[in-house]
């Protein structure tokens, strides 16, 4: 039955290698478990609501992708989205956590709608081929680069300060002293899971990420938590259906402000959602591209189940649930079907049970896999013409921008905006598809809203 449900023959995979990979995808982004009600909470909402809602969002969501889509990716609250939500709507601009819930789920209305309309799969047939191996660059190299920064290889010193005060200063990155256990352990895990990957042992991932957890107990890193004071589930009531779409209506910034807050969720999801299944589904064939360049109808439905998500989420109590790219952990290891998802499901369901035990898992134990599977994405740079100028410019800071922006979103659309702009400056305008123009224009109208705001 199994077999038959997920094609599990056909994608050439069976049952253990999907199980290693849902339960490496969960483990590689639990911590957002804990991080998003931390972050969200200073917005003012309940802490235990949220992590309620963050684990049952993304149960409902991963279980979409797993059972409806077919796809080995795992949905949960965005990071970095929910950053916007408690710091810039609810923090700068002064929207209430209703509020700024009722434009979440306004935004996954307008997700599905550019979904249903087909608008988002033509989007990504527009983005030319040597644009979408660029995406795939750029998303392993913003990955090795949340590997290296979670394990706190990289120092950044700030130049310019005097006497506490700021003169002009600038952020210098540089590589750590290794005197500190959290990096120590940090590396013991990089060379174990390089060395199990080089010796292609089944789960090495998975393996490295266990045994260095387990090494980390000596060291003071691994520390068990307490059950003492454990609530499995916290209620929902907080935050369940509490958003307020009034109060937007009368607003103090006013009509203007609260529609761009809305379009600025919506590119920034939008465009994760593309970023990451371009990046990562292509490479791996899951996203299998026709001779004519068509995607496969589970890519609409893979972007259907990201928009519904959002929605859901944002009933539960939880700013933009999105599709994490660290899915290409379980990916790497071999996960190719739906049942990754579903077991990447359960392992949620499960961690409202022994959540303490997975907030015992370091961050040290995870960046290793991260900065590997970077590695592995790198690949798909000799695809792209560098002799050609005009595909180079576009392609180089498509990759460059999304690890030093620390956004997907902001490497794709820098990259096709200098697209149309070498097709401009060659007087080869036709070159560009007509979705870019109109993306273009969005993009522009986003960056001057940010600007200004």
């Amino acid at each position: 039955m199994i077999e038959k449900f997920f094609k599990l023959k056909e994608n050439k995979t069976n049952i253990l290698t999907e199980f290693i990979a849902g339960l490496t995808i969960f483990i590689s982004i639990s911590y957002i478990i804990f991080i998003n009600p931390k972050i969200l909470s200073q917005a003012g909402m309940d802490y235990n609501a949220v992590y309620s809602a963050t684990i049952i969002a993304s149960i409902i969501g991963t279980l979409i992708m797993g059972l409806v889509v077919n796809i080995p990716y795992v949905q949960s609250a965005g990071l970095g989205l929910n950053a916007l939500f408690a710091y810039t709507i609810c923090g700068t601009l002064g929207f209430s956590w209703q509020e700024a819930l009722a434009m979440v789920f306004i935004c996954g209305i307008i997700s599905l709608l550019i979904t249903a309309t087909s608008i988002r799969k033509k989007l990504i047939k527009a983005i030319p081929p040597f644009l979408q191996d660029a995406i795939t660059v750029g998303i392993g190299l913003f990955i090795t680069y949340t590997g290296f920064r979670n394990a706190n290889f990289i120092n950044f010193a700030v130049e310019g300060v005097t006497n506490g005060m700021s003169l002009g200063s600038n952020t210098i990155p540089s590589l750590a002293n290794f005197n500190n256990p959290q990096i120590i352990l940090a590396l013991i895990g990089l060379i174990i899971t390089t060395v199990l990957v080089l010796k292609k042992v089944k789960g090495s991932y998975l393996i490295g990420i266990l045994l260095t957890t387990l090494i980390g107990i000596p060291l003071g890193v691994t520390t068990l938590q307490d059950f003492s004071n454990y609530t499995i589930l916290p209620s929902l009531e907080p935050t369940f259906m509490q958003l307020d779409f009034s109060g937007l209506l009368t607003a103090k910034a006013g009509l203007v402000t609260v529609f761009m807050t809305i379009f600025t969720l919506c590119i920034s999801d939008v465009f994760d959602t593309i970023g990451t299944f371009i990046g990562t589904g292509k490479k791996a064939g899951i996203f299998k591209v026709d001779k004519d360049g068509n995607m496969p109808e589970k890519l609409e439905r893979a972007l259907f189940a990201d928009s519904i998500a959002t929605g859901v989420g944002a009933c539960l109590g939880t700013s933009n649930v999105t599709s994490y790219v660290e899915s290409s952990a379980g990916i790497e290891v071999g996960g190719r079907t739906g049942l990754t998802a579903v077991f990447a499901a359960l392992c949620f369901a499960l961690s409202l049970f022994v959540a303490p035990i997975v907030a015992s898992v370091p961050m040290a134990a995870i960046s290793p896999v991260l900065i590997l599977i970077g590695a592995s994405m790198i690949g798909s740079v000799k695809s792209i013409e560098w002799d050609n100028i005009g595909i180079a410019i576009p392609a180089f800071f498509t990759i460059i921008l999304m690890p030093l922006t620390y956004s997907i979103t902001t490497g794709i659309e820098l990259g096709l905006l200098f697209y149309v702009i070498v097709n401009l400056v060659n007087k080869e305008p036709k070159k560009t598809p007509p979705m870019i123009y109109i993306f273009s224009v969005l993009f522009i109208i986003d960056f001057v809203y940010k600007a200004l705001s």
